[in-house]
Protein backbone atom coordinates (compact mmCIF):
# COMPACT_ATOMS: atom_id res chain seq x y z
CA UNK A 1 0.00 0.00 0.00
CA UNK A 2 1.57 2.94 -0.80
CA UNK A 3 0.76 7.27 -0.96
CA UNK A 4 1.13 8.74 -3.90
CA UNK A 5 0.68 12.76 -3.86
CA UNK A 6 0.35 14.74 -6.82
CA UNK A 7 1.07 18.63 -7.84
CA UNK A 8 -1.40 20.64 -10.16
CA UNK A 9 -2.29 19.19 -12.76
CA UNK A 10 -4.32 22.46 -14.73
CA UNK A 11 -6.26 19.82 -17.02
CA UNK A 12 -2.98 17.86 -19.01
CA UNK A 13 -4.39 14.92 -19.25
CA UNK A 14 -1.92 13.10 -20.63
CA UNK A 15 0.44 13.74 -18.71
CA UNK A 16 -1.76 12.70 -16.04
CA UNK A 17 -2.05 8.90 -17.44
CA UNK A 18 1.38 9.24 -17.82
CA UNK A 19 2.04 9.21 -14.32
CA UNK A 20 -0.78 6.66 -13.45
CA UNK A 21 1.19 4.44 -15.70
CA UNK A 22 4.80 5.13 -14.09
CA UNK A 23 3.55 4.80 -10.57
CA UNK A 24 1.23 1.51 -11.47
CA UNK A 25 -1.28 2.90 -9.34
CA UNK A 26 -3.45 -0.32 -7.60
CA UNK A 27 -6.45 -0.55 -5.98
CA UNK A 28 -4.97 -0.61 -2.23
CA UNK A 29 -2.39 3.17 -2.91
CA UNK A 30 -4.15 6.05 -2.28
CA UNK A 31 -3.56 8.96 -4.57
CA UNK A 32 -3.84 12.94 -3.25
CA UNK A 33 -4.26 15.65 -5.66
CA UNK A 34 -3.39 19.39 -4.25
CA UNK A 35 -5.48 21.15 -6.10
CA UNK A 36 -5.59 23.10 -9.51
CA UNK A 37 -6.55 20.33 -11.79
CA UNK A 38 -9.07 23.07 -13.73
CA UNK A 39 -7.96 25.63 -16.24
CA UNK A 40 -5.39 26.13 -18.73
CA UNK A 41 -4.76 22.69 -20.25
CA UNK A 42 -6.56 21.03 -22.80
CA UNK A 43 -8.90 18.54 -21.29
CA UNK A 44 -9.65 19.69 -17.28
CA UNK A 45 -13.29 18.97 -17.69
CA UNK A 46 -12.01 15.21 -19.13
CA UNK A 47 -9.45 14.75 -16.15
CA UNK A 48 -12.19 15.58 -13.48
CA UNK A 49 -14.58 12.81 -14.79
CA UNK A 50 -11.69 10.70 -14.68
CA UNK A 51 -11.25 11.67 -10.90
CA UNK A 52 -14.85 11.01 -10.26
CA UNK A 53 -14.67 7.74 -11.29
CA UNK A 54 -11.34 6.60 -8.99
CA UNK A 55 -12.39 5.73 -5.48
CA UNK A 56 -8.57 5.99 -4.06
CA UNK A 57 -8.15 9.38 -5.61
CA UNK A 58 -8.86 12.67 -3.35
CA UNK A 59 -8.51 15.70 -4.21
CA UNK A 60 -7.71 19.41 -2.65
CA UNK A 61 -9.86 22.10 -3.30
CA UNK A 62 -7.54 25.06 -5.56
CA UNK A 63 -7.82 28.33 -6.12
CA UNK A 64 -9.31 27.35 -9.75
CA UNK A 65 -11.90 24.73 -8.54
CA UNK A 66 -13.51 27.73 -6.17
CA UNK A 67 -13.66 30.20 -9.29
CA UNK A 68 -15.32 27.48 -11.46
CA UNK A 69 -17.53 27.12 -7.94
CA UNK A 70 -18.41 31.08 -8.06
CA UNK A 71 -19.21 31.31 -11.49
CA UNK A 72 -20.10 27.86 -13.01
CA UNK A 73 -23.85 28.62 -11.31
CA UNK A 74 -24.79 31.81 -12.58
CA UNK A 75 -23.39 30.82 -15.96
CA UNK A 76 -25.76 27.68 -16.06
CA UNK A 77 -28.77 29.97 -15.76
CA UNK A 78 -31.02 30.04 -18.40
CA UNK A 79 -30.68 34.13 -19.61
CA UNK A 80 -34.07 35.84 -18.41
CA UNK A 81 -34.76 39.61 -17.45
CA UNK A 82 -34.54 38.86 -14.12
CA UNK A 83 -31.42 36.24 -14.43
CA UNK A 84 -29.44 39.60 -16.27
CA UNK A 85 -30.37 41.73 -13.14
CA UNK A 86 -29.37 39.57 -10.70
CA UNK A 87 -26.00 39.35 -12.74
CA UNK A 88 -24.77 42.20 -10.36
CA UNK A 89 -20.68 43.58 -9.64
CA UNK A 90 -19.50 40.57 -7.54
CA UNK A 91 -20.22 38.09 -10.53
CA UNK A 92 -18.90 39.84 -12.98
CA UNK A 93 -15.58 40.63 -10.79
CA UNK A 94 -15.63 36.68 -9.80
CA UNK A 95 -15.81 35.92 -13.97
CA UNK A 96 -13.19 38.38 -14.86
CA UNK A 97 -10.96 36.77 -12.32
CA UNK A 98 -11.23 33.26 -13.70
CA UNK A 99 -11.12 34.86 -17.19
CA UNK A 100 -7.85 36.09 -16.20
CA UNK A 101 -6.51 32.47 -15.44
CA UNK A 102 -6.94 30.68 -17.89
CA UNK A 103 -10.90 28.66 -17.49
CA UNK A 104 -11.40 28.55 -21.51
CA UNK A 105 -10.72 25.46 -21.69
CA UNK A 106 -12.44 24.41 -18.93
CA UNK A 107 -15.73 26.35 -19.98
CA UNK A 108 -15.57 24.67 -23.43
CA UNK A 109 -15.76 21.20 -22.04
CA UNK A 110 -18.27 21.98 -19.63
CA UNK A 111 -20.32 22.93 -21.96
CA UNK A 112 -20.27 19.64 -23.68
CA UNK A 113 -21.75 18.06 -20.87
CA UNK A 114 -25.50 17.50 -20.45
CA UNK A 115 -27.41 19.09 -17.30
CA UNK A 116 -27.35 16.21 -15.30
CA UNK A 117 -23.53 15.63 -15.60
CA UNK A 118 -22.99 19.28 -14.93
CA UNK A 119 -24.38 18.98 -11.72
CA UNK A 120 -22.85 16.36 -10.94
CA UNK A 121 -19.46 17.88 -11.48
CA UNK A 122 -20.44 20.77 -9.32
CA UNK A 123 -21.50 18.48 -6.76
CA UNK A 124 -17.88 16.57 -6.97
CA UNK A 125 -15.84 20.17 -6.68
CA UNK A 126 -18.30 21.38 -3.83
CA UNK A 127 -17.08 18.30 -2.19
CA UNK A 128 -13.28 19.03 -2.67
CA UNK A 129 -11.18 18.30 0.88
CA UNK A 130 -9.45 21.46 2.12
CA UNK A 131 -6.47 19.88 3.96
CA UNK A 132 -5.64 16.38 4.60
CA UNK A 133 -3.41 15.05 7.83
CA UNK A 134 -2.02 11.65 7.43
CA UNK A 135 1.30 9.86 8.70
CA UNK A 136 2.78 7.87 5.81
CA UNK A 137 6.99 5.85 5.87
CA UNK A 138 7.56 7.09 9.62
CA UNK A 139 6.50 10.91 8.50
CA UNK A 140 3.71 13.36 9.37
CA UNK A 141 2.16 15.43 6.52
CA UNK A 142 -0.16 18.20 6.17
CA UNK A 143 -1.12 19.09 2.87
CA UNK A 144 -3.20 22.04 1.40
CA UNK A 145 -3.29 23.84 -1.68
CA UNK A 146 -1.46 26.92 -1.41
CA UNK A 147 -0.47 27.57 2.70
CA UNK A 148 -0.87 28.38 5.65
CA UNK A 149 -1.02 32.11 5.47
CA UNK A 150 -0.60 34.15 8.88
CA UNK A 151 1.07 30.94 10.44
CA UNK A 152 1.16 30.72 14.10
CA UNK A 153 2.30 27.34 15.91
CA UNK A 154 -1.24 28.18 18.45
CA UNK A 155 -3.23 29.07 15.10
CA UNK A 156 -6.55 26.43 15.17
CA UNK A 157 -6.92 24.91 11.32
CA UNK A 158 -10.71 26.58 11.47
CA UNK A 159 -8.84 30.22 12.34
CA UNK A 160 -7.65 30.02 9.11
CA UNK A 161 -10.14 31.67 5.95
CA UNK A 162 -10.63 30.28 2.92
CA UNK A 163 -8.18 32.37 1.30
CA UNK A 164 -5.08 31.45 3.30
CA UNK A 165 -4.75 28.24 2.58
CA UNK A 166 -6.19 28.29 -1.18
CA UNK A 167 -4.87 31.97 -2.58
CA UNK A 168 -1.90 33.05 -0.30
CA UNK A 169 1.37 30.99 -1.38
CA UNK A 170 3.07 29.57 1.70
CA UNK A 171 6.69 30.68 2.63
CA UNK A 172 9.30 28.27 1.56
CA UNK A 173 12.16 29.93 3.57
CA UNK A 174 10.20 29.58 7.16
CA UNK A 175 9.55 25.75 8.80
CA UNK A 176 6.35 25.84 9.93
CA UNK A 177 5.71 22.89 11.72
CA UNK A 178 8.61 20.90 14.24
CA UNK A 179 7.02 17.59 13.92
CA UNK A 180 5.60 17.04 10.47
CA UNK A 181 6.19 18.38 6.62
CA UNK A 182 3.75 20.83 4.66
CA UNK A 183 2.71 19.47 1.10
CA UNK A 184 1.68 22.55 -0.89
CA UNK A 185 0.77 23.19 -4.52
CA UNK A 186 0.06 26.64 -5.81
CA UNK A 187 3.16 27.71 -6.24
CA UNK A 188 5.45 26.69 -9.35
CA UNK A 189 8.75 25.15 -7.87
CA UNK A 190 10.71 27.55 -10.89
CA UNK A 191 9.78 30.35 -8.86
CA UNK A 192 10.79 29.10 -5.18
CA UNK A 193 14.09 31.12 -4.32
CA UNK A 194 15.49 28.29 -2.24
CA UNK A 195 14.81 25.70 -4.39
CA UNK A 196 18.34 24.40 -6.16
CA UNK A 197 16.11 22.64 -8.70
CA UNK A 198 13.68 24.90 -10.74
CA UNK A 199 10.94 23.17 -11.90
CA UNK A 200 11.39 20.01 -9.76
CA UNK A 201 9.88 19.27 -6.48
CA UNK A 202 11.37 21.29 -4.09
CA UNK A 203 11.88 19.68 -0.13
CA UNK A 204 13.75 21.99 2.33
CA UNK A 205 12.42 23.88 6.01
CA UNK A 206 10.01 21.55 6.89
CA UNK A 207 7.71 21.79 2.98
CA UNK A 208 7.30 19.37 0.44
CA UNK A 209 6.04 21.90 -3.13
CA UNK A 210 5.20 19.62 -6.28
CA UNK A 211 3.54 21.99 -8.61
CA UNK A 212 6.13 22.08 -11.21
CA UNK A 213 3.99 24.23 -13.59
CA UNK A 214 2.53 21.47 -15.30
CA UNK A 215 -0.01 24.37 -16.83
CA UNK A 216 2.62 25.99 -18.66
CA UNK A 217 5.00 25.16 -21.85
CA UNK A 218 8.04 24.20 -20.42
CA UNK A 219 6.10 23.17 -17.27
CA UNK A 220 6.18 19.42 -15.64
CA UNK A 221 3.56 17.37 -13.78
CA UNK A 222 5.04 15.92 -10.67
CA UNK A 223 4.21 13.12 -7.89
CA UNK A 224 6.42 12.09 -5.41
CA UNK A 225 5.27 8.43 -3.15
CA UNK A 226 5.65 9.47 0.54
CA UNK A 227 6.56 5.94 1.85
CA UNK A 228 10.25 6.19 -0.62
CA UNK A 229 10.56 9.47 -1.75
CA UNK A 230 10.66 8.50 -5.26
CA UNK A 231 9.45 11.32 -7.48
CA UNK A 232 8.08 10.55 -11.17
CA UNK A 233 7.63 13.51 -13.66
CA UNK A 234 5.87 13.48 -16.97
Amino acid sequence: MATYVMGDVHGEYDKFMSLLEQIGLREEDTLYLMGDVLDRGPHPIKLLLKLMEMPNAFCLLGNHEQMALECLPFLMQEITEESARAFGEEEMKALASWLQNGCETTLKEFRTLDREMQEEVLEYLRDLLLYVELNAGGARYFLVHAGLNGFSPEKKIEDYSLFDLIWQRADYGRRYFPDKILVTGHTPTQTIAENPEPGRIFRGNGHLAIDCGAGFPDGKLATVCLETGKEYYA
